[in-house]
């Protein structure tokens, strides 16, 4: 049962960076008209770069996604955010048929909260970092050659960000038939702050200096633009996007008297906020 209602500002860029000629990222945050009371739903997604229609690739998961979770009818949070995977993953692999396209791919990290608790499906390499207290902790894990050889211990984590391997995907959106995502849950805080990015970003800037970055800045747009200019200042040489929320704070739910009307489930709120 959900005990608190979260106080919340967002923000979000998404560049085509200092190298690429086209943005194959896209990134989802709720409307000017959402209320955090019924959820709030973050996601960014890298189309692959070397196959074709990244951009094509990265909005079609996020509206498949977006749809596929919001009518989920009473469906368990985390088994809806299954599904919005598996259906993205699906809607992807079917588009690349249709357009004769060869193996087109995304990354997809999703981020739904609801009351104090934080939901994440991730699937590919974009990551989702928590601010707590000055430190940055990655929450998702890459999967890639090079994250599979830093969880065996045959290199160390140092090594992750300059490996000529990094960015081989081992799992991704579309170039398979089925996939399976991390699904990840944590608790949340008031004054946590969620940064959510593509590897454009962090593969340029270390995890302490998302910290360093978050607690500098003076708001959500700040953190967001401070980010994207860190990382071209630091020469990436991709697209760059991230998605950054702060909870300022936590209300308490007021116990609501029985009713013998059928509650309203959090996906029917949910749709009500989808056009």
């Amino acid at each position: 049962m959900r005990k608190y209602i979260p106080q919340i500002e967002s923000s979000g860029i998404s560049a085509v960076g200092p190298v690429r000629e086209d943005n194959q990222d896209s990134i989802h945050l709720p409307d000017n008209n959402h209320s955090p009371e019924h959820g709030s739903l973050f996601a960014i997604a890298d189309g692959m770069g070397g196959y074709a229609h990244g951009g094509v690739a990265s909005n079609l998961a996020l509206e498949s996604f977006t749809a596929t979770f919001a009518a989920q009818n009473g469906s368990p949070i985390p088994k809806a955010m299954q599904r919005g995977v598996e259906a993205a993953n699906l809607k992807v692999y079917q588009k690349a048929q249709q357009m004769d396209a060869g193996r087109m791919g995304t990354t997809l990290t999703v981020a739904y909260i609801f009351g104090e608790i934080l939901y994440l499906a991730h699937v590919g390499d974009s990551r989702a970092y928590l601010i707590r207290d000055g430190r940055s902790t990655c929450l998702t894990d890459d999967h890639t050659t090079v994250g599979d050889m830093v969880r065996s211990k045959l290199i160390s984590s140092d090594k992750l960000r300059t490996h000529a391997q990094r960015s081989i995907l081992t799992k991704s959106i579309g170039t398979a038939l089925f996939v399976q995502p991390d699904i990840i849950q944590k608790k949340l805080k008031e004054d946590d702050r969620l940064i959510l990015c593509s590897d454009g970003v962090w593969s340029v800037i270390e995890d302490d200096d998302f910290a360093r970055v978050a607690s500098q800045s003076y708001s959500v747009n700040e953190i967001s633009q401070n980010l994207i200019d860190l990382a071209i200042h630091h020469e990436t040489d991709d697209n760059v996007s991230v998605v950054v929320f702060h909870l300022r704070k936590l209300i308490p739910v007021s116990p609501e008297p029985e009713s013998h009307e059928k509650n309203t489930t959090w996906f029917q709120s949910l749709r009500k906020l989808l056009p």
